[in-house]
């Protein structure tokens, strides 16, 4: 496993800090633009959009449900909330908000319960569901070997990595031409797999064309990624999707993501719900994100938090 952009999804410390120091900057910039100021996302557009709505019941999901989570009428879903756009809280340091907790609200909705979202250390999600504190967790978890020899998971979305660039994309750099890169300064996080896999291996390419290699940029954190792209000390930032996503949704006049992400040449950067084995629930849950994908309020709940390059069309239930 690498440092940073792990392959399961996890948060490692050298993320945590990174994302850690980028939040505070954004989070900043959500409350001082309010609702519309032009130089940020209309508030209807942002977090405030409401997508959960458009979420409905399906009686064939709702039928999967074990018969004590019907009466009981409640299902836990544990997360770490501190990692914008997907996990974290408001303004209000109280209210659980992103990507992942919109999608455990609309899974409710689709199964007729009434989700309580539980906030806990990244580390505690896998025991707390083997010992049945938690029902289940939607918090960018992918599906390792190991995961899979205690929890039955559901795929819900693509992680991956992108390359965001300064608003109108002037250099006209591109993740499917990927030799657009060649000779450009792109900035990548020291001990990301960015870093050390895959803008490497992007370079190497260049050079075998007989094109400049790409010059890395390597830098501790995304925050002092983007402020060098906001001064054009750098073309373009090579990260972890949600961190570029969230950047360019609270500063769209500055930033500008690449549509594609970058596609890995073996493996995927798919991430799973997970539930414990014991529990029952795989069925209905599998049944409830496929009936959530097929339906009007998948894509839109992706694009509202900047993750509609995530996108996929089937869930798998793995186990």
């Amino acid at each position: 496993m690498n440092r940073t952009h792990r392959l399961n999804g996890t948060m490692t410390l050298r993320r945590r800090l990174g994302v850690a120091a980028l939040a505070p900057t954004l989070l900043l910039a959500v409350a001082g633009c309010g609702g519309s100021d032009g130089g940020g996302s209309n508030a209807a557009d942002g977090p405030n959009k409401d997508v959960v709505s458009q979420a409905k019941l399906d009686p064939a999901a709702a039928k999967l449900l074990p018969a004590e989570i019907k009466k009981r009428g409640t299902l836990t879903m544990a997360a770490d909330l501190h990692y914008p756009p997907t996990s974290f809280l408001a303004e209000d340091n109280k209210t659980p908000i992103g990507y992942n907790v919109d999608i455990a609200n609309m899974l409710g909705k689709t199964l007729g319960v009434k989700i309580v979202i539980k906030n806990v250390s990244f580390d505690t999600v896998v025991p707390g569901l083997a010992a049945g504190r938690f029902d289940f967790t939607a918090t960018n978890m992918s599906p390792t070997p190991e995961r899979l020899k205690v929890l039955n998971m559901i795929t819900y979305w693509n992680a991956g990595s992108s390359l965001a660039f300064s608003k109108g994309n002037p250099l006209k750099l591109s993740m499917t031409d990927q030799m657009t890169l060649c000779g450009h300064k792109i900035a990548v996080m020291s001990g990301a797999t960015q870093a050390e896999i895959y803008l490497p291996d992007i370079s190497n390419t260049c050079k075998a064309q007989g094109k400049p290699a790409v010059d890395a940029v390597v830098l501790p954190n995304v925050q002092g990624a983007l402020t060098q792209l906001s001064s054009k000390r750098v073309d373009g930032v090579f990260y972890d999707t949600s961190a570029l996503a969230w950047a360019v949704k609270q500063q769209p006049k500055a930033f500008e993501l690449f549509p594609k992400q970058y596609v890995k040449k073996e493996g995927n950067s798919i991430v799973a719900l997970g539930v414990s084995k014991k529990s029952g629930l795989d069925q209905a849950l599998h049944a409830a994100m496929q009936s959530l994908m097929d339906g009007p309020a998948y894509q839109p709940t992706l694009d509202k938090w900047g993750l509609g390059s995530g996108a996929i069309p089937t869930s798998e239930l793995l186990k």
